[in-house]
């Protein structure tokens, strides 16, 4: 239900429709004004208690997860000159000021590294015309590869990052996930069936210690393969594999937009391997997921010739269309 009715008015829309931009100006910048009067209005000591302000979310995590989107968003609003820069720079300002109060590190540490993972991305794809999906690829393959060679794995860098191997208890939940996710491998468990799922729910019953109370696995991949097994977790893939194959389109089109599509795909992306949330409705991100894997499905068709010949192709969805004046000159320019 969730996905049919985001991706289907999102590719209904009208040609002309700027989906993103009207996600940065009606979700996100009022979500970041009404988070900076939270956090103004609790107390120091609250924060301190906490190690970290939560905003009007249930921890400070959310917040750092929320706050990093309307910073990408922000980012691209600055590439256009007049009032939507201006808006960006304070936007893009107050999103810091929010992730600094969160004291999320990781949400801040992708904010800025993803949007430089999604240029180089682009450049490279610009240069070899591979897919930026495959290119993407060979990131986690190469550090499989290196982990394996030198035990340079995960731990090791939690404890480089944190100064905690364990990635605050996370390896232990995993590790309990994937025996579970052992006994039955093909179709899991069921969607949203094992953790926490009444009194004798699996997490409950199999789990000893702490990790029975966990509301979820704190990986959105260990999740997708504990509820819907290999079978689920090979859909997902696809789904992120055919959306990142996607900006390859788009960049052909519209540079800007797949930068910034690129850049939210992979802050998503790579989030999920610390917090679960592939595939559930109450998580914003999975939610932005979505409309940015229909924005990019707005750009996958081919432009037309005659849409060609009158220079549109450049624009794309959200693209001002030319003029009925100018559509002549263009037209008998491309005929002759």
């Amino acid at each position: 239900m969730i996905v049919i009715s985001i991706v289907l008015p999102a590719m209904l829309a009208a040609p002309t429709a700027d989906i993103l931009r009207g996600l940065f100006l009606w979700c996100f910048v009022p979500a970041a004004i009404l988070n900076v009067a939270f956090v103004l209005e609790n107390s120091p000591s609250i924060v301190e208690a906490l190690k970290g302000h939560p905003g009007y979310f249930m921890g400070k995590n959310y917040l750092g997860e929320f706050s990093a989107i309307p910073f990408l968003l922000a980012l691209h609003e600055m590439l256009y000159p007049g009032w939507r820069r201006v808006l960006g720079i304070v936007v893009a300002g107050v999103a810091v000021w929010l992730l600094f109060w969160a004291n999320s590190k990781t949400a801040f540490g992708l904010a800025l590294f993803v949007p430089a993972l999604a240029a180089l991305t682009l450049f490279v794809r610009k240069i070899s015309r591979l897919s930026p999906a495959i290119i993407l690829l060979s990131i986690p393959l190469c550090f499989v590869l290196l982990s394996t060679v030198s035990h340079f794995g995960i731990e090791r860098i939690s404890y480089m990052l944190y100064g905690d191997s364990s990635l605050t208890g996370r390896t232990v939940i995993w590790d309990f996930a994937n025996s579970e996710i052992a006994r039955r491998p093909l179709f899991g468990w069921g969607y949203q069936s094992f953790w926490l799922a009444g009194p004798d729910a699996p997490s409950i019953v199999d789990a000893r210690g702490w990790v029975k109370m966990m509301p979820d696995g704190h990986n959105g991949y260990v999740d997708t393969k504990l509820e819907l097994g290999y079978v689920g977790f090979g859909l997902l893939l696809a789904f992120i594999f055919a959306t990142l194959h996607g900006v390859g389109r788009m960049a052909d089109r519209a540079p800007a937009r797949a930068w910034l599509v690129l850049s939210l795909a992979l802050y998503i992306i790579t989030y999920n391997f610390l917090e679960s949330l592939w595939m559930k409705g109450y998580e914003f991100l999975w939610v932005t997921f979505l409309i940015v894997a229909a924005e990019i499905g707005r750009y996958w068709r081919p432009v037309p010739l005659r849409r060609a010949a009158y220079g549109s192709r450049s624009q794309g969805p959200g693209g001002p269309a030319p003029s009925p004046g100018a559509r002549r000159p263009q037209l008998r320019a491309g005929l002759s």
